[in-house]
């Protein structure tokens, strides 16, 4: 009898193959295009609650902030149901260990309260992402053809060479210290997400699901195939 021909596995891609970036070091995303990112994470403003010059301030202060920018610029907001978990365990250890009865009480009745608040209003807390981009085509201080040269190649920049991930990380690094001391003339509080930040953001955006479960560990940790 003849054997039956086995069938060919079909290879399915991997999810790592729709994302649009290759790599995240140093605090930067490294874009499959071979342009580079870097993420800053920004406080708010009630602005509702300035008085009217105070409010004029803040205007002219954020035009001042846009007319000082010739760089593509995006600022995304991330609306994620609010976590607090880790807070009422938090509270549940106090709870247990408080001697005095009639604080282990009210300890208990306050988790209880806030347990339910948050399940019934379905609260929700808002963080404040500015994107800053770096592309070689758009570095002006650069002739066209070494701006041409640096991404004619999609395979090399994939994975770009230490000495010109250097260079185009300085140039991304001049414009994020621009960007910050913008955004801090408006006393907004500035943080640039540092490499595990970033992986834990793009985790809990790609799976909001489980991200609140499966926690991630640190880089060194981690393993990517």
């Amino acid at each position: 009898m003849k054997e039956k021909p086995k069938k060919k596995k079909i290879k399915v891609p991997s999810a790592q193959s729709h994302l649009p970036f290759a790599e995240v070091k140093f605090d930067t995303v490294i874009m499959k295009d071979g342009t580079l990112r870097a993420v800053l994470m920004v406080s708010s403003i009630n602005f509702a609650l300035k008085n009217e010059d105070e409010q004029n301030a803040i205007i002219s202060s954020y035009v001042s902030f846009l007319n000082g920018i010739d760089f593509p610029l995006q600022i995304v907001v991330q609306s994620r149901q609010l976590y607090i978990k880790p807070y009422l365990e938090k509270l549940l250890k106090k709870e247990r260990e408080q001697t005095n009865e009639l604080l282990r009480v009210q300890i208990a009745d306050y988790r209880s309260f806030v347990s339910e608040l948050v399940s019934l209003g379905n609260i929700m807390s808002k963080q404040f992402f500015v994107v800053v981009s770096y592309d070689p085509l758009s570095n002006r201080k650069k002739g066209f053809w070494s701006r041409m040269k640096e991404v004619v190649n999609p395979a090399v920049t994939i994975k770009l060479k230490d000495e010109r991930f250097q260079l185009r990380k300085h140039d991304l690094d001049m414009r994020v210290r621009q960007i910050e001391s913008g955004l801090t003339s408006m006393n907004l509080e500035v943080v640039r997400l540092d490499t595990q930040s970033l992986i834990e953001l793009f985790y809990s955006t790609y799976n909001p699901d489980i991200a609140f479960s499966e926690h991630l560990p640190p880089v060194g940790e981690l393993r990517v195939e």
